[in-house]
C-alpha cells in the first residue's frame, strides 16, 4: 500500500525537530517561535528559560488561542504561575511539556481542529 501525507498547506504543521531547531512545513527555524495553525510563524524573542517574563506570554493573548502549549526546552520546566496569570485570567489553558512532546501534541491538537498555540523555546 502506498501512503501519502495528507497536507493541505493551510495548516502550520511541525514536520521535524531536533537539538536547536524545529521545522514547520519543512522550513527550519533555529530560534524560539510561537506557532498557530493558520497564522504565519511568529518569532518569539526568548532565548533562555531563566529570562522568561510575563510579557513573553502576554504576546499570546492577542492571538486568542483556547490553549497554549509551552515547550520548555529539552527538559520539562514549569514557568512561575505569575508569568502565565494573564492567560489564565482570560480562561486560556496553559500546558507545559518538554520541547519534543509539545511539538507532537500541537500536531495532534491541530488535526482535531483545536485553536491551539505552541510557544516553543529553543535556547541559544
Amino acid at each position: 500500500m502506498k501512503l501519502h501525507q495528507d497536507s493541505s498547506g493551510a495548516l502550520n504543521t511541525v514536520t521535524g525537530y531536533g537539538p536547536g531547531y524545529v521545522e514547520i512545513n519543512l522550513q527550519r527555524h533555529s530560534g524560539s517561535i510561537v506557532l498557530l495553525p493558520d497564522v504565519p510563524v511568529i518569532a518569539w524573542p526568548v532565548t533562555a528559560f531563566d529570562t522568561l517574563t510575563a510579557a513573553d506570554f502576554d504576546l499570546l493573548l492577542a492571538l486568542g488561542p483556547e490553549l497554549v502549549i509551552f515547550g520548555s526546552g529539552p527538559r520539562l520546566r514549569f514557568p512561575h504561575p505569575r508569568l502565565t496569570a494573564a492567560l489564565s485570567a482570560q480562561r486560556i489553558g496553559v500546558e507545559t511539556m518538554d520541547f519534543k512532546a509539545a511539538c507532537r501534541t500541537y500536531n495532534i491538537l491541530i488535526a482535531e481542529g483545536r485553536k491551539v498555540a505552541a510557544a516553543l523555546l529553543i535556547e541559544a
